[in-house]
């Protein structure tokens, strides 16, 4: 194992769990439920017969309503809590709240679990604290007994796959090839959770309608989570899910939803001017650096080819009191202009200190005074979402006084770093252990100065102006030239058109001529023929 369990990417195969020893982690077993009592009976039967030591199990199941009320088995160690609050996401809620263990895993209240199932997924819980574990599931069409067999495989087989899971862990080597979305794997059937993993992302959004197990799973690697398929935790789903069923109307109701709240679902967010809930980038700016400085960074990012951004500008914006009898000499007079320039655009959130929202995936933190070019946000993220990179530092400006620089930071990166960082630990090596850092030139990416600069860069930025408007004339200047010579090679190409035209003519007239010439000889010879022949006659007459 790594020091401290240290995953790069989703690469949990470094973990390469065992048996736990003797297991120490308590787990809760979280059984939302409605109606259904005969199959819930089925649930518990199984959960009774688990490896895993009952002493250190916990069942919970939450009645969300039902009609009749739901009942436990006699003798079956679950507690039965009761959630008025409808829906799925509200009764999860209700059972984390009763929770006390180590782990918590999620139960449908129609999924049977095979014995040795838990304990699989309690190795792995062993071997890291912030792992999401999620079993195979397999759904039967069989009829549901009335007692749970001996065998579960003999009774509930033939059974099918779920198969959007298993083509998902075959597509990425199970997880483990720097996939984009492993949250996916988040399945409220049968997942498991490390307690404290939850306490950081929060709990189910309970103003979903659908895609609630998805979008805490997008939370859940936002603080960090590493994603585990394991087959040898096994299940039977009695039935097929309602997904299964209808996927298409399912689809669109949750993807309206959920485009809200998952920024990695690009494929939803196609409208090139909406604003979001949770925004794909979150660029910090310093709002007390000057106003000018201030405008000219932050009206360039919004100008930017990314416009699924936001602006966090930070100040003392709370204690602000404008000057109104004599504004122009308040001491306070930029941080009044930055307030009052940005206090309405959407965009643009001011705020006291830089602790963006952490459902965001990148943080951009942006010295003022400093541009972006148009395209230099979106080519910093291909850069991190391509290499799987946790921070790139953007290099832009580097004297004896020290280094100027940008960094761009993967939420998800910092937030696993985070857990498994020894006291004292610079944050940045473990970053780039779990998943990558590199450094890149500003220049090389488009970043130039905003032309209200302290007077130690002047010169620097002037040079660099005129370079770029020389640069300018230039290719200006190449432009015209190429369309001249275009030009050229067009007239050219009619000159040979026409010479090629005036060959043909003169070949044409040639072979007329030539022809004449033989129709005149000929002409010549019949007349000299006819003259001999009628003075022949003459003579002889």
């Amino acid at each position: 194992m790594t020091a401290r369990g240290r995953v790069r990417g989703n690469d949990y195969r470094v973990l390469a769990p065992g048996e736990p020893g003797t297991p120490r982690l308590t787990v809760s077993v979280v059984i939302p439920a409605y109606g259904g009592q005969d199959k819930l009976d089925l649930v518990l039967a199984a959960l009774a017969r688990q490896t895993y030591p009952a002493a250190l199990t916990e069942i919970i199941v939450v009645d969300n309503g039902s009609s009749p009320p739901l009942r436990l088995p006699e003798g079956t160690a679950a507690r039965l809590i009761v959630c008025d609050r409808p829906g799925r996401g509200s009764a999860r809620n209700a059972g984390l709240a009763a929770a006390t263990g180590d782990v918590v895993h999620w139960l449908d209240s129609d999924v049977l679990l095979t014995p040795g199932a838990v304990e699989a997924h309690m190795r792995w819980h062993h071997a890291a604290p912030y792992l999401v574990v999620t079993g195979y599931l397999r759904f039967t069409t069989a009829e549901v007994p009335a007692k749970l067999p001996d065998d579960l495989a003999g009774h509930f087989e033939p059974a099918e796959p779920h198969a959007w899971l298993v083509d998902l862990v075959e597509r990425t080597d199970g997880l483990t090839d720097n996939p984009q979305r492993p949250f996916s794997l988040h399945v409220g059937g049968a997942t498991s959770v490390n307690a404290r993993l939850i306490e950081a992302a929060g709990p189910m959004d309970e103003e979903l309608i659908l895609g609630q197990d998805t979008e805490l799973g997008y939370r859940l690697a936002q603080a960090g989570a590493v994603f585990v398929p394991e087959p040898a935790a096994r299940a039977y789903h009695l039935g097929p899910t309602m997904r299964m069923r209808d996927k298409q109307p399912i689809d669109r109701v949750s993807h309206a939803f959920v485009a809200d709240r998952i920024p990695s679902y690009r494929w939803l967010r196609g409208h090139p001017g909406r604003q979001w809930k949770v925004p794909y980038v979150t660029v910090t700016v310093d709002g007390t650096a000057g106003y000018d400085d201030v405008r000219a960074t932050v009206d360039a990012v919004l100008a930017g080819t990314v416009p699924d951004v936001s602006v966090l500008l930070t100040g003392p914006w709370t204690g602000l009191d404008r000057d109104r009898r004599a504004p122009l000499r308040d001491p306070d007079l930029e941080l009044v202009l930055v307030h009052g320039h940005y206090l309405h655009e959407g965009r643009v959130h001011l705020a006291e200190a830089a602790d963006a929202d952490p459902a965001v995936p990148f943080l951009l933190r942006l010295p003022a005074g400093w541009i972006p070019g148009e395209d230099a946000l979106a080519r910093l993220l291909d850069l991190a979402r391509d290499e799987g990179l946790g921070l790139v530092n953007v290099l832009l400006h580097e004297s004896p006084d020290g280094v100027v620089a940008a960094r761009l930071e993967r939420v998800s990166a910092f937030a696993r770093a985070r857990i498994v960082a020894e006291p004292g630990e610079d944050l940045d090596d473990v970053v780039d252990a779990v998943s990558g850092v590199t450094w890149v030139e500003g220049e090389t990416y488009g970043f130039t100065t905003s032309p209200v600069v302290p007077q130690g860069r002047r010169a620097a930025y002037r040079a660099r102006t005129e370079a770029q408007a020389e640069a300018a004339r230039m290719a200006k200047e190449a432009e015209r030239l190429r369309a001249q010579v275009a030009k050229w090679r067009e007239e050219a190409g009619r000159w040979r058109r026409s010479a090629v035209e005036l060959r043909r003519e003169v070949g044409t007239l040639r072979r007329q001529l030539a022809a004449a010439g033989r129709a005149q000889q000929g002409l010549r010879t019949l007349v000299s023929t006819t003259m001999k022949r009628a003075l022949r006659k003459r003579l002889r007459g």
